[in-house]
Protein backbone atom coordinates (compact mmCIF):
# COMPACT_ATOMS: atom_id res chain seq x y z
CA UNK A 1 0.00 0.00 0.00
CA UNK A 2 2.88 2.33 0.59
CA UNK A 3 4.80 1.17 -2.51
CA UNK A 4 1.72 2.24 -4.49
CA UNK A 5 1.02 5.64 -2.57
CA UNK A 6 4.81 6.75 -3.26
CA UNK A 7 4.63 5.57 -6.69
CA UNK A 8 1.01 7.72 -7.75
CA UNK A 9 3.17 10.34 -5.85
CA UNK A 10 6.00 10.28 -7.70
CA UNK A 11 4.06 9.95 -10.97
CA UNK A 12 2.04 13.18 -9.88
CA UNK A 13 5.11 15.07 -9.70
CA UNK A 14 7.15 13.98 -12.56
CA UNK A 15 3.82 15.01 -14.18
CA UNK A 16 3.55 18.22 -12.39
CA UNK A 17 7.13 19.28 -13.44
CA UNK A 18 6.72 18.36 -17.09
CA UNK A 19 3.85 19.91 -16.72
CA UNK A 20 5.37 23.49 -15.82
CA UNK A 21 8.91 22.82 -18.06
CA UNK A 22 6.31 22.13 -21.04
CA UNK A 23 4.65 25.37 -20.50
CA UNK A 24 7.67 27.36 -19.77
CA UNK A 25 8.65 26.18 -23.08
CA UNK A 26 6.15 28.06 -25.11
CA UNK A 27 5.68 30.62 -26.99
CA UNK A 28 4.59 34.00 -24.86
CA UNK A 29 1.64 34.42 -28.22
CA UNK A 30 -0.45 31.27 -27.34
CA UNK A 31 -2.69 30.42 -29.78
CA UNK A 32 -6.63 31.31 -28.95
CA UNK A 33 -7.68 27.84 -29.94
CA UNK A 34 -5.65 26.76 -26.80
CA UNK A 35 -5.97 26.94 -22.99
CA UNK A 36 -3.65 29.61 -21.88
CA UNK A 37 -0.49 28.58 -19.65
CA UNK A 38 -2.55 30.07 -16.66
CA UNK A 39 -5.92 28.14 -17.11
CA UNK A 40 -3.99 24.89 -17.56
CA UNK A 41 -2.73 25.69 -14.46
CA UNK A 42 -5.78 26.00 -12.89
CA UNK A 43 -6.90 22.71 -13.72
CA UNK A 44 -4.83 20.58 -11.48
CA UNK A 45 -4.87 22.85 -8.77
CA UNK A 46 -8.56 22.30 -8.97
CA UNK A 47 -8.30 18.75 -9.30
CA UNK A 48 -6.47 17.77 -6.82
CA UNK A 49 -7.90 20.13 -4.61
CA UNK A 50 -11.61 18.73 -4.84
CA UNK A 51 -10.12 15.17 -4.42
CA UNK A 52 -8.28 16.12 -1.34
CA UNK A 53 -4.47 14.89 -2.60
CA UNK A 54 -3.07 17.25 -1.10
CA UNK A 55 0.75 16.17 -1.57
CA UNK A 56 0.29 15.99 -5.18
CA UNK A 57 -1.64 19.40 -5.02
CA UNK A 58 1.97 21.13 -3.70
CA UNK A 59 3.57 20.84 -6.76
CA UNK A 60 0.65 21.95 -8.68
CA UNK A 61 0.50 25.16 -6.23
CA UNK A 62 3.82 25.65 -7.35
CA UNK A 63 3.87 25.16 -11.01
CA UNK A 64 0.56 27.72 -10.62
CA UNK A 65 3.02 30.22 -9.45
CA UNK A 66 5.88 29.56 -11.68
CA UNK A 67 3.22 29.91 -14.60
CA UNK A 68 2.17 33.67 -13.46
CA UNK A 69 -0.77 32.64 -11.61
CA UNK A 70 -0.61 35.32 -8.18
CA UNK A 71 -1.16 34.50 -4.66
CA UNK A 72 -4.55 36.01 -4.69
CA UNK A 73 -6.03 34.05 -8.39
CA UNK A 74 -5.05 30.57 -6.36
CA UNK A 75 -6.60 31.77 -3.16
CA UNK A 76 -9.76 32.67 -4.97
CA UNK A 77 -9.85 29.23 -6.96
CA UNK A 78 -9.56 27.08 -3.90
CA UNK A 79 -12.28 29.69 -2.77
CA UNK A 80 -14.58 29.22 -5.41
CA UNK A 81 -14.35 25.42 -5.24
CA UNK A 82 -15.91 25.34 -1.70
CA UNK A 83 -19.40 26.13 -3.73
CA UNK A 84 -19.02 22.30 -5.19
CA UNK A 85 -17.17 20.25 -3.17
CA UNK A 86 -17.55 21.30 0.64
CA UNK A 87 -15.38 23.31 3.03
CA UNK A 88 -13.44 20.74 4.19
CA UNK A 89 -11.89 20.43 0.85
CA UNK A 90 -11.36 24.05 0.68
CA UNK A 91 -9.57 24.85 3.43
CA UNK A 92 -7.29 22.15 3.41
CA UNK A 93 -6.43 23.31 0.35
CA UNK A 94 -6.25 26.61 1.46
CA UNK A 95 -3.77 25.32 4.45
CA UNK A 96 -1.45 23.63 1.72
CA UNK A 97 -1.35 26.59 -0.01
CA UNK A 98 0.18 28.43 3.25
CA UNK A 99 2.92 25.65 3.66
CA UNK A 100 3.70 26.20 -0.08
CA UNK A 101 4.07 29.86 0.23
CA UNK A 102 6.14 29.63 3.56
CA UNK A 103 8.53 27.10 1.70
CA UNK A 104 8.95 29.24 -0.80
CA UNK A 105 9.57 31.97 0.88
CA UNK A 106 12.19 30.09 2.82
CA UNK A 107 13.93 29.54 -1.00
CA UNK A 108 13.68 33.53 -1.42
CA UNK A 109 11.11 32.72 -3.85
CA UNK A 110 9.10 36.61 -4.01
CA UNK A 111 5.36 35.65 -5.61
CA UNK A 112 2.60 37.92 -6.56
CA UNK A 113 -0.07 38.72 -4.33
CA UNK A 114 -2.10 40.19 -7.52
CA UNK A 115 -5.55 42.56 -6.79
CA UNK A 116 -8.09 42.12 -3.78
CA UNK A 117 -11.34 41.69 -5.16
CA UNK A 118 -13.11 44.89 -5.89
CA UNK A 119 -16.40 45.92 -3.49
CA UNK A 120 -20.01 45.29 -4.88
CA UNK A 121 -21.58 48.61 -5.27
CA UNK A 122 -24.60 47.40 -7.10
CA UNK A 123 -27.87 48.16 -4.75
CA UNK A 124 -30.03 45.41 -6.21
CA UNK A 125 -30.76 42.19 -4.38
CA UNK A 126 -28.64 39.82 -3.97
CA UNK A 127 -31.25 37.31 -5.39
CA UNK A 128 -31.45 39.45 -8.79
CA UNK A 129 -28.04 40.10 -8.90
CA UNK A 130 -27.35 36.24 -9.13
CA UNK A 131 -30.07 35.60 -11.56
CA UNK A 132 -28.40 38.15 -13.93
CA UNK A 133 -25.00 36.51 -13.87
CA UNK A 134 -26.67 33.12 -14.26
CA UNK A 135 -28.81 34.15 -17.09
CA UNK A 136 -25.19 35.61 -18.58
CA UNK A 137 -23.36 32.34 -18.06
CA UNK A 138 -26.29 30.49 -19.41
CA UNK A 139 -26.95 33.18 -22.25
CA UNK A 140 -30.54 33.46 -22.07
CA UNK A 141 -33.25 34.78 -20.00
CA UNK A 142 -34.10 32.74 -16.71
CA UNK A 143 -38.54 32.67 -17.39
CA UNK A 144 -41.04 30.53 -16.35
CA UNK A 145 -42.30 28.93 -13.40
CA UNK A 146 -39.02 26.48 -10.87
CA UNK A 147 -38.94 23.16 -12.17
CA UNK A 148 -37.40 19.97 -10.99
CA UNK A 149 -35.41 20.68 -7.49
CA UNK A 150 -36.07 24.05 -7.73
CA UNK A 151 -39.80 23.30 -7.24
CA UNK A 152 -38.74 20.22 -5.03
CA UNK A 153 -36.48 22.45 -2.75
CA UNK A 154 -37.04 26.34 -3.19
CA UNK A 155 -34.71 27.34 -0.48
CA UNK A 156 -31.53 25.85 -2.48
CA UNK A 157 -32.29 27.68 -5.36
CA UNK A 158 -32.52 30.81 -3.61
CA UNK A 159 -28.89 30.06 -2.11
CA UNK A 160 -27.56 29.21 -5.73
CA UNK A 161 -29.00 32.74 -6.67
CA UNK A 162 -27.79 34.84 -3.99
CA UNK A 163 -24.62 32.67 -2.56
CA UNK A 164 -23.09 31.12 -5.77
CA UNK A 165 -23.78 33.38 -8.30
CA UNK A 166 -23.70 36.66 -6.20
CA UNK A 167 -21.44 36.40 -3.70
CA UNK A 168 -19.08 34.14 -5.71
CA UNK A 169 -19.16 34.51 -8.70
CA UNK A 170 -19.28 38.43 -8.96
CA UNK A 171 -15.68 38.45 -7.26
CA UNK A 172 -13.52 39.78 -10.06
CA UNK A 173 -10.52 38.39 -8.57
CA UNK A 174 -11.43 35.48 -11.96
CA UNK A 175 -13.38 35.69 -14.98
CA UNK A 176 -16.20 33.94 -15.24
CA UNK A 177 -14.26 31.41 -17.97
CA UNK A 178 -11.87 30.87 -15.10
CA UNK A 179 -14.53 30.37 -12.64
CA UNK A 180 -16.32 28.04 -14.84
CA UNK A 181 -12.84 26.07 -15.66
CA UNK A 182 -12.42 25.48 -11.87
CA UNK A 183 -15.82 23.92 -12.11
CA UNK A 184 -15.83 21.56 -14.32
CA UNK A 185 -12.23 20.46 -13.13
CA UNK A 186 -14.02 20.31 -9.69
CA UNK A 187 -17.34 18.29 -10.69
CA UNK A 188 -15.06 16.05 -13.16
CA UNK A 189 -12.96 14.91 -9.99
CA UNK A 190 -15.53 14.52 -7.80
CA UNK A 191 -17.78 12.53 -9.94
CA UNK A 192 -21.55 11.55 -9.90
CA UNK A 193 -22.51 14.80 -10.89
CA UNK A 194 -22.88 14.42 -15.09
CA UNK A 195 -25.77 16.28 -15.24
CA UNK A 196 -24.16 19.52 -13.40
CA UNK A 197 -20.78 18.68 -15.56
CA UNK A 198 -23.21 19.03 -18.73
CA UNK A 199 -24.71 22.21 -17.68
CA UNK A 200 -21.22 23.87 -17.32
CA UNK A 201 -19.52 22.44 -20.04
CA UNK A 202 -22.15 24.10 -21.90
CA UNK A 203 -21.60 27.57 -19.87
CA UNK A 204 -18.09 27.05 -21.33
CA UNK A 205 -19.12 26.87 -24.41
CA UNK A 206 -21.81 29.83 -24.48
CA UNK A 207 -18.59 31.90 -22.86
CA UNK A 208 -16.68 31.39 -26.03
CA UNK A 209 -14.68 28.06 -24.76
CA UNK A 210 -14.18 26.18 -27.95
CA UNK A 211 -14.47 22.42 -27.95
CA UNK A 212 -10.61 22.19 -28.55
CA UNK A 213 -9.99 23.60 -25.53
CA UNK A 214 -12.18 21.44 -23.84
CA UNK A 215 -10.52 18.43 -25.33
CA UNK A 216 -7.28 19.96 -24.58
CA UNK A 217 -9.08 20.25 -20.51
CA UNK A 218 -10.20 16.34 -20.79
CA UNK A 219 -6.38 15.45 -21.43
CA UNK A 220 -5.14 17.53 -18.60
CA UNK A 221 -7.54 15.94 -16.44
CA UNK A 222 -6.67 11.96 -17.23
CA UNK A 223 -2.66 13.23 -16.91
CA UNK A 224 -3.87 14.61 -12.92
CA UNK A 225 -6.42 12.37 -11.84
CA UNK A 226 -6.74 9.48 -13.60
CA UNK A 227 -7.98 7.54 -17.20
CA UNK A 228 -10.80 7.08 -15.42
CA UNK A 229 -12.76 10.32 -14.47
CA UNK A 230 -11.39 11.32 -17.48
CA UNK A 231 -13.23 9.24 -19.18
CA UNK A 232 -16.67 9.71 -17.37
CA UNK A 233 -16.06 13.15 -18.40
CA UNK A 234 -14.89 12.69 -22.11
CA UNK A 235 -18.56 10.76 -22.25
CA UNK A 236 -20.57 13.74 -20.93
CA UNK A 237 -18.48 16.33 -23.81
CA UNK A 238 -18.69 13.86 -26.43
CA UNK A 239 -22.55 14.16 -25.30
CA UNK A 240 -22.53 17.99 -25.14
CA UNK A 241 -20.74 18.20 -28.54
CA UNK A 242 -23.00 15.90 -29.85
CA UNK A 243 -26.04 17.52 -29.39
CA UNK A 244 -24.68 21.05 -30.10
CA UNK A 245 -24.30 19.93 -33.71
CA UNK A 246 -27.62 18.72 -33.83
CA UNK A 247 -29.16 21.46 -32.66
Amino acid sequence: MIKELSTRILFSITFIVCFFVSINAQSAEESQVNLTTKQKSLIPIAALTARGELLELKPALNAGLDAGLTINEIKEVIVHLYAYCGFPRSIRGLQTFMEVLDERETRGLEDEIGEDATPINDVRSKYERGRDNLEKLIGMPLTGPQRGYAAFAPAIEVFLKEHLFADIFERDVLTFTERELVTISVLSSIGGVEPMLRSHLLICLNLGMTPDQLKEFIVIIRTTIGRKDAKAAQAVLDEVLENRQAN
